[in-house]
């Protein structure tokens, strides 16, 4: 049994993989499950499932997600923010020819098309046993002493560094590559773009009339529309729209929550904002988002939002197909909450 903890939740996975596991069920993308995504590659067409990674635009999505900032590196003086257009021959050295640009940005991790770490969500819950519930996250790492901040040094490094993951960063999936076989399953083409939950009943309805079967180790595409409006509006969307539109899970349907556990995914990705729509209010204790909860905390899984589905969903069904090679590695920043990518599909 982990050190960290005495107990684990009910249904979680902590110490599945050993005491020190921070890949959750990444660990089922194993190298079979990388061939089986092999295998699906027919057409030698890829997809790229990113938006450009300046949309949504604006922050009517989330208050605390801003565009990224792009702006000039220092020059060779240290002057800050003019290392754009340099010609050579003026600044540099009368003999050169070059013309250099270099730059710097500022970025919101999970502005765009991004993963969840497992570190971005946690619980409180009594991991020691002894009645008291403590600030925790998957496989019982700690808030304050394994996922640090907000505080001076948080990566003890001397960096400015003012939060930081020592562990459950997303590094460890970008490390371990995260390629294997992707199933979509199109709710748009049956649901259209409504505000609308998807509990079990009508995901399994939707799974056999498309014929889509999942198994243990596949990364499981959710499209619905949401990020092929977001495209379309170009940087300015709608506000009155954006927070409620397209169909997402239904995180209050117990029976969604325990098909996602027995399921087996490795990761679960929608092209829609959290995956989920907001859990019922009750006055006992509980999380606001119930698929985060059991994905992040007590499974593993990690989640991907706000990633662009609909050509690969249109191609996919103009040719019958579901699955497909997904390649989708975070970047490899060490200590990171969620990180944006481009992930590519290939048929």
């Amino acid at each position: 049994m982990a050190k960290r903890w005495q107990q684990r939740p009910d249904g979680s996975t902590w110490g599945d993989w050993g005491e020190d596991d921070e890949l959750g069920r990444i660990n089922l993308l194993t190298a079979e499950k990388v061939l089986q995504g092999v295998r699906e590659v027919r057409e030698g067409r890829a997809f790229s499932l990113s938006l450009p990674l300046d949309l949504p635009g604006g922050s009517s999505l989330n208050q605390r997600r801003y565009p990224p900032i792009l702006r000039p590196t220092e020059d060779l003086q240290h002057n800050q923010d003019v290392f754009y257009n340099v010609v050579a021959r003026e600044s540099i050295n009368k003999h050169y020819v070059d013309v250099w640009s270099d730059d710097v940005v500022t970025m919101w991790l999970q502005y765009s098309t991004q993963w969840d770490a497992l570190a971005h969500q946690g619980a409180e819950f009594d991991a020691d046993g002894d009645g008291v519930a403590e600030a925790v996250y998957y496989n019982g790492y700690r808030a304050g002493t394994d996922i640090v901040g907000p505080a001076e040094d948080a990566k003890g490094d001397g960096s400015g560094s003012k939060s930081f993951a020592r562990h459950l960063g997303l590094e460890h999936m970008a490390a371990h590559g995260v390629q294997g076989r992707g199933v979509l399953v199109d709710l748009r083409h049956h649901m259209g773009d409504d505000w609308q939950p998807v509990g079990l009943a009508k995901l399994k309805e939707i799974m056999a009339a498309d014929d889509v079967v999942v198994e243990p180790g596949d990364m499981l595409l959710l499209h619905t529309g949401f990020a092929t409006q977001v495209l379309e509006w170009g940087g300015n969307p709608d506000a009155s729209r954006i927070q409620a539109m397209h169909s997402h899970l239904d995180g209050n349907d117990e029976d969604l929550l325990q098909w996602i556990a027995e399921s087996q995914i490795s990761a679960l990705i929608a092209d829609n904002y959290a995956v989920e729509g907001w859990a019922t209010h009750k006055r006992e204790p509980h999380t606001l988002l119930p698929i985060h909860h059991l994905c992040l905390f007590k499974l593993g899984v990690p989640l991907g939002e706000l990633w662009y589905l609909n050509d690969l969903a249109a191609w996919l069904r103009e040719n019958g197909r579901s699955r497909f090679l997904l390649t989708a590695p975070p970047l490899r920043l060490p200590g990171t909450q969620g990180s944006p990518l481009t992930p590519v599909a290939t048929v």
